[in-house]
């Protein structure tokens, strides 16, 4: 039977359980924070946002949901991304007067047109300008905001990057962050073969009471476990296994607990939370610009259903503001029993997962690239706008 899994601090932020919801871009806005709240992850994090943006971002009805932060959902995060050192601090200042608890520097979204323009991942190439970010935000905020960071385990697996890794790694806590988290891929990785776990269990050994996190390959509450476990983690961020599935929050903290898996949510369940789901994002955006959005979710939501295929091939039809309510009553008018939904990477220490070529890997090459990082925020950041 498992030990309850310990608390987890990020600077003077007590949560009460170590899964967190990630920073998802182009999905972890308000509603989707809100919900995975109140099913039972302890903190979340905003989709990553420009800094030059934030700074330049006017304040009118059209563009609130940018920096809406829910009396509900606190503590949050806002995760920011950005090339040049000096529009982080301002761009910080922002977030915090704006209600986020906590800055999160982004130096891990691996999308080429990100990664052209010297942003996310492409900061583990250059050290000094990966540290000197960090220092800019660390002294802009209140002593009493924490300042975190996210991170891959390298730009690639060559001596070089691993040593810029562990160079800008220490220097951060040095600077002051009060906990990094790590994905267990490269840069050139992107989404492509498994998570390297091992690495996770080398890099929290070498933090030793530092807080670090772990991310990559969490598509079930068994996973959450496994890494925390296997790794020694202080905790994990949950990122594309949260879309369309805030149960898993709740699901980790029963396994955590010593109890069986829970079951899936039944069909009412999930028809409540699609309901409220859709219903804080008309709130937010209105109900004809919250429909590209919420089409997403609900392809998401849909691979709970018994009948998933038709279930999502009706989602994506909805046109018309309120149209998804005939989904609804369509396919969730009678409760029955959900399914868990499909695992897209196989958690490396399952028994789904297989050696090859020396190392643990996932027995099919087939891996659909994440939406949240390869959709929207790809080609929002070439052309200059968001949503």
């Amino acid at each position: 039977m498992y030990s309850q899994l310990r608390e987890l601090r990020i600077g003077p932020l007590q949560l009460d359980f170590p899964v967190v919801q990630a920073a998802l871009s182009g999905y972890s806005d308000m509603p989707m924070r809100l919900i995975a709240r109140r099913h039972g992850a302890p903190y979340t994090l905003c989709e990553v946002m420009l800094d030059k943006f934030i700074v330049e971002l006017k304040m009118r009805r059209r563009n609130r949901h940018f920096l809406h932060v829910a009396d509900e959902e606190h503590p949050t995060g806002g995760q920011l991304m950005g090339a040049e050192p000096e529009q982080f601090g301002p761009a910080a200042v922002r977030m915090v007067e704006s209600g986020f608890d906590v800055i999160d520097v982004n130096f891990g979204c691996p999308v080429r047109k990100v990664l052209g323009r010297c942003r996310g991942g492409f900061h583990l190439s250059q050290p000094n300008v990966a540290l000197e970010i960090i220092r800019r935000v660390r002294d802009a905020v209140p002593p009493h905001v924490p300042v975190t960071v996210k991170m891959r385990r390298g730009i690639d697996d060559s001596v070089e990057s691993r040593e810029k890794f562990f160079e800008i790694f220490d220097g951060a806590y040095a600077e002051g962050v009060a906990a990094i988290t790590v994905h267990g891929r490269t840069v050139t990785q992107r989404y492509d073969g498994p998570s390297r776990w091992e690495f996770l269990r080398e890099v929290k050994a070498h933090a030793g009471s530092r807080v670090v996190l772990g991310s990559g390959d969490l598509f079930s509450a068994q996973a959450c476990v496994d890494m925390i476990r296997f790794t020694g983690l202080d905790g994990v961020a949950v990122a594309r296994g949260a879309i369309g599935n805030p149960w898993i929050f709740a699901q980790v903290r029963a396994l955590s607990a010593g109890e069986p898996l829970p079951a899936p949510p039944s069909l009412f369940e999930q028809r409540d939370v699609i309901a409220e789901h859709y219903r804080l994002a008309e709130e937010l955006y209105g109900p004809e610009r919250c429909l590209p959005d919420m089409r997403k979710f609900a392809i998401k939501y849909a691979q709970l259903h018994p009948r998933h295929t038709e279930v999502r091939g009706d989602f994506c039809q909805v046109k018309q503001p309120g149209a998804w309510r005939r989904v609804l009553e369509k396919w969730y008018a009678v409760d029955g029993p959900g399914i868990h939904p499909p695992i897209e990477e196989p958690n490396p220490r399952s028994s789904e997962a297989e050696f090859v070529g020396g190392e643990l890997a996932p027995p099919s090459s087939d891996v659909v690239p994440a939406a949240a990082d390869a959709g929207r925020l790809g080609f929002l950041l070439v052309s200059g706008g968001w949503r």
